[in-house]
This record gives C-alpha cells, structure tokens and sequence, in this order.
C-alpha cells in the first residue's frame, strides 16, 4: 500500500495536477476569505471553510480523482497494475491516501489565513481546528466518490463530469439529503463535532471505498 501511496503521491508533483488543484484552491479561500470575513470584519472562520467546501470540493474532487483509474485503464497500464503483488485492497487505499494527503496540504496552507487574522483579532483555535476536521473528512468522503467513478470508465473527462454531478445535484434539488455531503458539514463550523454526522461520513467513504475494491476485483478476475 505505502509504494502505491508514495508513488501517486510524487505523481501529483510530478504533474500539473497537484499544483492545480493547490492553486484553485488558495484562489476560491482567498476570495471567499474576503467575501466571508474581511470584507464584513468578521472573525469567525467557519463560514470561510464552509463555502470553500461547498464550492472548492466541487472542483477539485474532479481533478484530483478523475485520473486514478481511468488514466491507468487508457494508458494500458491497468493491466500491469492489477497483476502486481500488490493486492487490490492496498491500490486502492494507496490511491485513496495520497488523494488526502494532497487535501491535508492544501489545509495546512490555509492557516495562513488563520494567522492573517491573528494580526486583529484571534479567532477561536477551537473552532477553527474542528471546521478543519470536519472539511477533511467531507472532502476524504468526496474522493472516495471520486475514486469510484474513476473506477468505472477510462476517460477522465466522464469521470469529473460524473463526479461533479454527483457532488453537486444533492445541494441543487435540496433532495437526497442521505447522500448531500455538506449535510453532515453543517455543525462543524460552529466548532461543534456531531459524532452522527462523523459516522455517516465514515459510512460514505466506506462504501464506496468498497465499491471501488469491488469493481478493481471484478476488472482482475476478468484480467
């Protein structure tokens, strides 16, 4: 599990993908930094992580999982990667922890913004560290989705297109609250952890972590 973390780890360096994926989303912080607190001279952060996970995790979600499978699958290297000793269980968990890593640093970038304001005014640490947590295990469900669906298909572009929908049509129609992600969001920002709402995104990533190991199972057994 760890050579295939470190090596998607490297890969994301190693290409445009990471820095991308870092720099959108420095950009919608800072505009939704200002938005959210400097321009009403506000110091309270939750708001800022709340509405960078609703709009941020939409688009990069896509990027960073549309490549997982579905750029192994068109390069021919799917077959190389599912005959190795490597058991599907730990690729895919490779895969799935190097994607977190990527969002545990863009997080750690973002308390610069929390240091920034530490200059006026210092904003509840508290508060601020349980918004962190709460946007790291929406975006850890919102990869596992990712993820999935990369599974399925070995275009990219498909794949954050169905991501994107997925993510995003339960915030639209105000339906399908057992799959809206940012419903189990809702109480972190206030610097409250709801151990239900934890628990259903556990269950979430979960699933689909094990939807993903299922259908790689499937490919092999094929193979």
């Amino acid at each position: 599990m760890w050579a295939i973390y470190k090596k998607e780890l490297k890969s994301y360096f190693l290409s445009p993908i990471g820095y991308i994926a870092i720099g959108i989303f420095l950009i919608i912080f800072s505009l939704i930094f200002y938005i959210t607190t400097i321009s009403v001279g506000a110091y309270d952060m939750g708001s800022l992580y709340y509405y960078t996970a609703f709009y941020g995790l939409l688009i990069i979600t896509p990027i960073i999982t549309m490549r997982m499978f579905a750029e192994e699958r068109k390069n021919g290297t799917e077959q190389l990667l599912l005959t190795s000793p490597r058991g599907i269980t730990a690729i895919v968990l490779g895969k799935f922890l190097a994607a977190v890593t990527l969002i545990a640093i863009i997080l750690a970038f973002s308390f610069v913004y929390y240091i920034i304001l530490c200059f006026f005014k210092a904003p509840n640490l508290v508060t601020t560290l349980v918004a962190m947590l709460g946007f790291l295990l929406v975006a850890m469900a919102a990869i596992s989705l990712g993820m999935f669906i990369s599974s399925l298909t070995e275009h990219q572009v498909v794949a954050a297109i169905i991501t994107i929908v997925l993510l995003f049509l339960p915030n639209l129609t105000g339906m399908l609250t057992s799959i809206n992600l940012m419903s189990f969001y809702g109480k972190f920002p206030g610097g409250l952890i709801s151990i239900t709402d934890i628990i259903n995104l556990f269950a979430y990533m979960i699933m689909f972590i094990l939807f993903t190991i299922i259908i790689m199972q499937r490919r092999k057994s094929v193979k």
